[in-house]
């Protein structure tokens, strides 16, 4: 690898980390914003997408300029196509984040609405999920990302079970409809978090080893 190579990659990389740590943050103050019904919170992160959006162009520009300079191969271009595949995975969970917002703005009008148990669990098992998978890209451990991928069905679980707690508060208070559907989609939000997240580290797996990873609902196992 050449010496120009080797800068511009590195520069590359440390550039989707200063990303992921703005993405990483959004997660957590918006479900901190929908826990505590902050609409001020969402502020922030509404505030932060506009940086997300701007770096994320920026990130797939750089990989396209490396691709058409330096004309990487192997392990090289893996890192590439890599970095450009978690730019894209980072800026939809910066969406997601936003979405959640949009959640706590609704809610708020429900002041009185008692909500379900498990969405703080599943939050919290997402956010750790992006981060140990972006952890796992920095120390390219492909154990950590593996073991990202199987925590995915954690989420999943603790999702169906916000789904049937949603169902039995609207059949118990059909009254309260409006703030569970919303309540639901918030939780249905943090779950996609959670697979961007399993993708990221898929990527990861690629990179490393150069095993396509992704698409694995068969029970095989990562």
């Amino acid at each position: 690898m050449s010496m120009h190579l080797q800068r511009d990659l590195e520069s590359l990389e440390q550039n989707l980390l200063n990303q992921s740590s703005v993405v990483e943050q959004m997660v957590f103050r918006a479900c901190q914003s929908l826990r505590e019904l902050r609409v001020d919170i969402v502020q922030e992160v509404l505030a932060s997408e506009e940086t997300v959006n701007y770096r994320e162009v920026e990130i797939e520009e750089e990989c396209l300029k490396i691709l058409a300079l330096h004309q990487p191969v192997a392990v090289d271009l893996r890192r590439v196509a890599t970095v450009l595949k978690i730019n894209g995975d980072l800026e939809r969970i910066a969406d997601l984040a936003v979405n959640i917002g949009e959640r706590t703005h609704s809610l708020s009008l429900y002041p009185d609405f008692q909500m379900p148990a498990n969405l703080d669990k599943m939050a919290e098992s997402a956010i750790s999920m992006v981060r140990d998978a972006l952890d796992s890209f920095v120390r390219l451990d492909v154990e950590l990302a593996r073991d990202v991928c199987n925590r995915d069905d954690v989420v999943d679980e603790l999702n169906r079970q916000v789904i049937s707690d949603v169902q039995a508060l609207i059949e118990s208070n059909p009254s309260d409809i409006e703030p569970a559907f919303h309540f639901y989609s918030a939780s249905r939000h943090v779950e996609r978090i959670a697979d961007h997240a399993t993708n990221i580290a898929e990527d990861v797996i690629y990179l490393v080893d150069g095993d396509i990873a992704r698409h694995r609902h068969d029970g095989i196992p990562y």
